[in-house]
């Protein structure tokens, strides 16, 4: 009989195959202490195990195929990196010599004190992080454990043509699958921003993750269907369900094949509107896609990895630096650099030492109020992207605003960082335009004394939603009620929009609705008129946006808004997407 498992679709794409259940050899962590006379060799093992540890990523780094995406390396990178981080290096060591605990348990014991302040964040993105912190402990205590590391996993070299189950995997491990062939992969745990599932995405892998239970209904060697983009698992499909699938697998490489055309072509609608669609980036990778895909611009560039996996905030030089190659790499189309937003639930080695731990991360010191609370940490990153203007285009947009005070305390700042580079002789756009995510209620309230006081605005659905319906989208208990289309989440996207209209301000959206297909044409009708999406999103979008009337979508977008009943306001989208 079929059985249908419903999780989180990380990586689109349908494959089906035959399944190999990877089981992970569980290892108890020994905790004891040892004498004086021990201490000297334990350090020694341990710092033996973390040396093998790097070495065996190095390794697999160095086998990648010449054509590996460039941000798999990356990824390598980070965990090298961590590897270099005091408090999995060093932080150990003093508890072995001054506590006399084992290797095991001294590791355990500071991996415990660094999950607990990545468990805080309130960014889903970074809070994912964790993972990557876990990952490299992990490889560690194996290798402390006697056990092979992810390199040398013995189980791999049997995955080719298979579709892989773990509780979990890291990316060196999804690195090396890959390389063996793996059609897919399933996890227990996850989300849709850990790294894995980001490699899964750059590496064309079909993912779903946050199976959990998934376990008992998964065995080796069944026959399973992954659909990565809808997050749906069919174990032992039935023929007629099989059917479907290669049918859909057979659409939608027509489509991707149809997407590839448009590449040159911008984003018009059928009845003339011109869309504007940029990218979001982060990454080198982003980038480069971003500019393969003929984008209008970059509508957000993320600073906080800057800020991440380091000793100390970056100075403004390295900022400069990193601002202004992405500003010329872009060769004349505008670039959105949103300020840092980093919090009392993100703490950074050296940003606030010993700042106390906020009680509620989501409502706690973040964004721009840490910016105005910390003006030496704000400062240099203001002088950094004026300095980028000089070499092209930049838009310079503030995370999380929710009172006009802000922007007037912001516009202040701005001001006294351009004193100051008049005075050092340093070039910049006198007229950089200032912006806002409208991201927090309050702001989408008050959205027409936003546009009066500032050049754009960007909607932030990912905050914008959690904080409409008071949820916390990865967690699992209620991240059930996370949805774009609540009626209360679509009033305040129409309010937004039409206050860009009316103080003829642009308005875009930046969240990860944003690069849904299911809403594109539900924006369209409502208003919007500049996307920013991931680039692996633009050719969708912009192929929905070529098929769509924008004029026809109106009166359907009014209809829905008016809709209460849950099932009605899906039966219009429904109408509204047909021919999608």
């Amino acid at each position: 009989m079929s059985i249908a498992l419903s999780g989180v679709g990380a990586s689109k794409g349908i494959v089906v195959g035959e399944l190999s259940v990877v089981a992970r050899g569980q290892f108890e962590i020994p905790e004891y202490s040892i004498p004086e006379s021990a201490v000297a060799g334990e350090v020694a093992r341990f710092e033996a195990a973390v040396q093998e540890a790097g070495e065996t990523l190095r390794r697999l780094k160095d086998d990648f195929p010449s054509d590996t995406p460039e941000e798999v390396a990356e990824f390598m990178d980070v965990h090298l990196l961590m590897l270099q981080d005091a408090a999995i290096t060093t932080a150990p060591i003093s508890l072995i010599t001054e506590k006399r605990c084992n290797a095991e348990w001294a590791l355990k014991i500071e991996r415990d004190a660094v999950m607990a302040v990545f468990e805080a964040m309130d960014d889903p993105y970074l809070r994912t992080r964790k993972d990557d912190v876990d990952h490299v402990v992990n490889q560690i205590q194996r290798i402390l454990a006697g056990q092979p590391g992810a390199a040398e996993e013995p189980d791999a070299t049997r995955l080719t043509n298979r579709i892989v189950f773990a509780e979990e995997l890291t990316p060196a491990e999804t690195v090396l699958m890959h390389q063996h062939g793996i059609l897919g992969f399933l996890t227990t745990f996850g989300g849709a921003t850990s790294h894995t599932a980001i490699l899964a995405r750059s590496l064309g892998i079909p993912a779903v993750v946050g199976l959990h239970n998934a376990g008992a209904y998964l065995r080796d060697n069944e026959t399973v269907i992954v659909d990565g983009r809808e997050g749906v698992v069919i174990v032992d499909p039935s023929d007629r369900i099989s059917r479907h699938y290669r049918r859909r697998k057979r659409d939608i490489a027509k489509l991707q094949t149809a997407r590839r055309r448009l590449r040159s072509a911008p984003a018009v609608s059928r009845d003339g509107q011109r869309i504007g669609l940029q990218a979001n980036v982060e990454l080198a990778t982003d980038i480069d896609t971003a500019r393969a895909m003929n984008v209008d611009g970059v509508g957000l560039y993320r600073t906080e990895s800057l800020y991440m996996n380091r000793r100390s905030p970056p100075e403004e030089e390295e900022q400069f630096t990193a601002y202004c190659e992405l500003v010329k790499s872009m060769r004349g189309a505008p670039v959105t650099i949103r300020t840092m937003d980093l919090g009392a639930d993100k703490q950074v080695d050296g940003v606030r030492p010993g700042a106390p731990a906020s009680l509620n991360p989501a409502l706690g010191l973040r964004a721009v109020r840490l910016c105005l609370h910390e003006p030496n940490l704000f400062r240099p990153q203001l002088r950094a992207i004026l300095r980028a203007s000089a070499f092209g285009p930049v838009r310079m947009m503030v995370p999380m605003l929710s009172n006009i005070h802000e922007v007037e305390q912001v516009r202040q700042f701005v001001a006294e960082a351009r004193t100051e580079l008049d005075r050092r002789g340093d070039a910049y756009d006198s007229g950089i335009p200032l912006g806002a995510m409208i991201e927090v209620p309050a702001a989408a309230l008050c959205a027409d004394a936003f546009a009066r006081e500032l050049d754009f605005l960007s909607i932030g659905t990912n905050d914008l939603i959690q904080y409409t319906i008071a949820i916390d989208r990865v967690d699992d208990e209620v991240n059930y009620l996370y949805d774009p289309m609540h009626p209360a989440v679509l009033q305040l996207i129409r309010m937004t929009i039409k206050a860009g209209t009316k103080g003829s301000v642009p308005v875009a959206m930046c969240g990860e609705m944003a690069g849904d297909a299911r809403y594109t044409r539900l924006l369209l009708g409502m208003g919007l008129r500049e996307f920013s999406v991931h680039p692996n999103a633009v050719l969708e979008i912009k192929q929905i946006i070529s098929q769509s009337h924008v004029g026809n979508l109106r009166k359907l977008a009014q209809r829905l808004l008016a809709t209460t009943n849950a099932p009605a306001r899906m039966a219009l989208l429904a109408e509204m997407n047909e021919g999608i």
